[in-house]
């Protein structure tokens, strides 16, 4: 497993696309302070627009996440993106505009195209080998933080040097630019439902009618089975720890200014300190993908977040700007590292067609997490000291991330016990009821249990999460043989299987 598997043409247009549709959402919250900063009570007003702004990511995201189609994917996202690109444009456009119309733009600005991040990161996984989805990851990781760290110098040098709309109307052409991009990429990306669904009828058929009849209730029917808000629903402790992270390293960013206040140091070298932290995120996104690393991936995801939450306390407590500095560079790297955890682990739970919709509801969560961080910071400034808010926030984050451990362990021992396999369709609440044939247990924490049932499954096949891409269950209908997660990005040093 190498970054070689990722360095490919189509990998390199999904990134230029990638860049178009999310660098206008990194640009929108600043570039609406400058928007109307002018204006009577301009930064109360340009603060009120940016929360619009996330409000309609929080909203959007799992709203059409959920819509989103594998095999109708690229005219979903599209419509998304066309969307949003008018929303910029008529922010841009329209600056004078009436608070709350300019609220509304904003709101459409951010909420139409908040699914498209979860789509864009469902097509990425399937444009690189099985064995290289974590590289992928960790490359998305790394645009990412590259885009967050360009983007504020992008917005302030535009806004100050020609003009307060010129930001927002890039921000529009390069969405609209990222709509001709997706013509260039797959239609979609693979889902293993369909011949997922062909095995589930063989292994009814050799279960009998009266079990046929259980689990063949027709789609949408109560009692079916498993559908997909369900699944997503079931996933809630990869969402908890995932926007835990991003809260926690949100209330640092938002309350640095006063702690270096509060130290004696001069507010100027937030920007310095912050563009560390996304050089140190990127770079802690690289070196993940360098190699395959022990322990499952719930334990790493503690490990990871307990390690970033011991950096920012450190820069709450320290007294001068390079331990500060030095810190929050060595969070962001723990934090990137943390952030591609999750999206393994949600890629590991979830079946292929309800991947953009979980990616989506995970992009919800962590927009509402940097909310709530705002919220937080706002809060506790008023009652304590810097330093005092960033360790609450610490402590919270440390909370967030036992309950979605201790959900992550239950979620496994109750697939243990179950021993179910399941069948969903993106968009539908279709289910199929329990296969008795596959007779296994599901933990995808515990040792790689040897799977016989059917002629489909190799008896050294592991057996995955229930409905993931290595269920028993779905993977004998895939024709790409290493197309799982669990045993093909598998290297040396993962020696139980957990990637």
């Amino acid at each position: 497993m190498s970054y070689r598997d990722v360095a490919s043409k189509q990998v390199l247009i999904w990134a230029c696309t990638s860049v178009g549709a999310r660098m206008p959402v990194a640009m929108a919250p600043l570039a609406v302070v400058f928007l109307v900063r002018e204006r009577p009570g301009g930064y109360a007003l340009g603060a009120a627009l940016a929360a619009a702004f996330v409000l309609g990511e929080i909203v959007g995201a799992p709203a059409i996440g959920l819509r989103l189609r594998p095999d109708r994917a690229r005219p979903q996202l599209a419509a998304a993106l066309v969307a949003g690109a008018a929303g910029f444009t008529a922010l841009g456009v329209f600056p004078t505009a009436h608070p709350v119309v300019l609220a509304a733009f904003a709101f459409v600005a951010g909420g139409a195209p908040a699914a498209v991040a979860g789509g864009l990161r469902a097509m990425l996984t399937d444009l690189v080998p099985a064995r290289a989805v974590a590289q992928a990851m960790s490359t998305e990781s790394m645009l990412m933080s590259g885009i967050w760290a360009v983007s504020p110098v992008a917005v302030t040098g535009l806004a100050l040097g020609v003009a307060p709309r010129l930001p927002l109307l890039l921000g529009a052409a390069l969405m609209a630019a990222s709509v001709a991009g997706l013509w260039l990429l797959p239609a979609g990306w693979e889902a293993d439902d369909a011949r997922g669904e062909e095995s589930a009828q063989r292994e009814r058929s050799a279960q009998g009618e009266a079990s046929a009849q259980g689990m063949a209730s027709g789609p949408g029917k109560k009692g079916a089975g498993h559908s997909l808000l369900g699944l997503l629903t079931g996933a809630w402790p990869v969402y908890v720890t995932g926007a835990a992270s991003l809260t926690l390293l949100g209330l640092a960013e938002l309350v640095l200014p006063a702690l270096l206040e509060q130290r004696g140091i001069g507010v100027g070298w937030s920007g310095p300190i912050l563009a560390g932290m996304a050089v140190g995120a990127g770079l802690g996104a690289f070196l993940y993908g360098l190699r395959a690393w022990p322990g499952r991936l719930r334990t790493r995801s503690v490990v990871l977040i307990g390690g970033m939450s011991g950096c920012v306390a450190v820069a709450a407590l320290t007294p001068d700007k390079a331990g500060i500095a030095a810190a929050l560079a060595v969070g962001g790297m723990l934090q990137s590292c943390a952030l591609v955890t999750r999206n393994l682990s949600l890629r590991d739970a979830l079946p292929a067609s309800a991947l953009a919709a979980g990616y989506s509801v995970m992009y919800a969560a962590a927009g509402a997490g940097y909310a709530a961080a705002g919220s937080l910071a706002g809060a506790l400034l008023q009652v304590t000291t810097p330093s005092t808010a960033v360790l609450a926030g610490v402590a919270l984050t440390l909370v967030l991330t036992a309950v979605g451990w201790w959900g992550e362990t239950r979620s496994g021992d109750r697939s243990a016990a179950r021993g179910d396999g399941r069948v969903v369709t993106a968009g539908r609440a279709d289910a199929v009821g329990p296969v008795g044939s596959v007779g296994r247990p599901a933990d995808p924490a515990g040792p790689a249990d040897l799977v016989g049932p059917l002629d489909s499954v190799g008896p050294t096949d592991p057996a995955g999460p229930l409905g993931s891409s290595r269920d028993p269950v779905a993977a004998p209908c895939r024709s790409d043989a290493a197309r799982p997660e669990g045993a093909a990005i598998r290297g040396g040093g993962d020696a139980e299987g957990r990637l």
